[in-house]
């Protein structure tokens, strides 16, 4: 009999509604925190004032599932999803290994990752409560692209804040989102106090998301008609990821199977979330599911932070949320892998570390992207590096499994693609 390879889902099939998570999780979400500074007595109610009114609403949201507009569904239709799901037969010849290894392509969407997925539901509030411009931050720029592509489906304004080293190292990221009409400035950014000071304190400061989305509050608190979107960490942004885990959940049920262990790369937690929360309920009654979040050494927030109330921002803009942190002030190396460069992470995520349903694997910059050049040669795809991470999980797992006999099914999250990440891999791999 033929061996399955490539599962697919058609429109009918996509999921109809977003799941909330809120309702399985172990415990109460610990309360974000307002506190005293020099920006303001009350962040969350900063924070409310530019965002549309519909995704403070799904933060608080009690229901088990939301219905996801016609529209938005049209348009995640346009945008590349339902994704495939595909064997990696070639990595497990490689591996020789009994494991299954099926790999969730999100780097076929058209921005080539798996933002759009929550960039197209975000703009959409926007442009329904009459906002008529976006600002956002983005580390390695896979969210900024998505941002920059959605304002040409919604006829509005962007500007984003790049942190200034993955600027650096990805300037066609920038390209692309200049191409759309969109605005980008590199972060530490002369355009705002809080970027101005930062940069009076180190000249050359790399940036971080930090930096980056402390500069974006700052220019949305000051443009009249603007809203501030976020690409990871808050609640909604994992809700709408929820589509991940939807989609693979019926891909595996097409094919007879049903996972053992699921991995992603993990910073602000929308992939990894995104990935398996939908199948949470499973985990907290008893079902041997492991969730793999798979992180850069260079910020190593569930192998080696403190679970903590702790500043997302520089600046102090954003209320404290509690999860697993490195610290506020924490500025990791300007590595490549700049959608891992975050000091912090969800408190959703860090929940589940907290109460031991999430497993942590911190990789360096060269062995994620050695488990990227093995998939490379094997399944013929080129990663983005923080998809790497996720590889290089996976092959360890799998090579477990080689070690102890098992058969187990390995499903890890593609989460974008690398064909923009080149000058990376190059430095790393054939300079380094």
């Amino acid at each position: 009999m033929d061996v399955i390879r490539d599962i697919y889902l058609d429109k009918k099939e996509m999921p109809k509604r977003w799941y909330n998570f809120m309702t399985a999780l172990p415990g109460e979400l610990p309360e974000a925190l307002d506190y005293k500074s020099e920006v303001t007595d009350s962040q969350k109610r900063l924070m409310e004032s530019i965002r549309p009114s519909e995704l403070v609403r799904q933060d608080k949201c009690r229901e088990e599932w939301i219905d996801i507009p016609e529209e938005i569904r049209e348009n995640l239709y346009k945008a590349g999803r339902p994704t495939p799901l595909r064997r990696a037969l070639e990595l497990e010849k490689y591996l020789d290994t009994p494991a299954r290894i099926y790999f969730k392509r999100e780097d076929t969407m058209l921005s080539g990752s798996f933002k759009l997925s929550t960039a197209i539901a975000q703009a959409y509030y926007c442009k329904k409560e009459g906002f008529q411009g976006i600002v956002t931050e983005t580390g390695a720029g896979q969210w900024g692209m998505a941002a920059a592509l959605v304002s040409r489906f919604y006829d509005l304004k962007c500007r984003i804040y790049m942190a200034r080293c993955s600027m650096e190292q990805k300037p066609y990221r920038r390209i692309y989102v200049n191409l759309l009409g969109a605005e980008m400035y590199a972060s530490p950014s002369t355009r705002t106090a809080i970027g101005k000071k930062l940069l009076s304190e180190k000249e050359a400061h790399p940036g971080s998301i930090g930096s980056a989305i402390s500069d974006a509050v700052e220019d949305a608190l000051g443009s009249e008609g603007y809203a501030y979107l976020s690409g990871s960490n808050v609640p909604h942004v994992l809700i709408h990821q929820t589509l991940l885990g939807q989609e693979v959940r019926k891909q595996l049920e097409k094919a007879g199977e049903a996972p053992d262990e699921l991995i992603a790369c993990v910073s602000g937690g929308s992939n990894f979330g995104g990935l398996i929360l939908p199948f949470l309920k499973e985990k907290t009654k008893g079902a041997g599911i492991r969730f793999i979040g798979a992180e850069s050494t260079a910020a190593p927030r569930l192998t080696k932070g403190s679970y903590a109330y702790d500043n997302s921002d520089m600046a102090g803009y954003l209320p404290r949320t509690k999860s697993y942190t490195m610290g506020h002030d924490f500025l990791p190396d300007p590595v490549h892998v700049g959608g891992l460069r975050q000091h912090n992470g969800s408190p959703v995520i860090g929940l589940l570390r907290q109460q031991g349903l999430v497993e942590g694997a911190a990789y360096t910059e060269k062995e994620a992207f050695r488990a990227a050049e093995i998939f490379l040669k094997t399944e013929g795809i080129i990663a983005a590096p923080e998809s790497s991470h996720a590889i290089a999980a996976a092959v360890d797992s799998a090579l477990a499994c080689r070690e102890r006999g098992e058969k187990k099914n390995i499903v890890f999250l593609l989460s974008g693609s690398g064909w923009l990440d080149m000058e990376g891999y190059e430095e790393v791999l054939l300079h380094g």
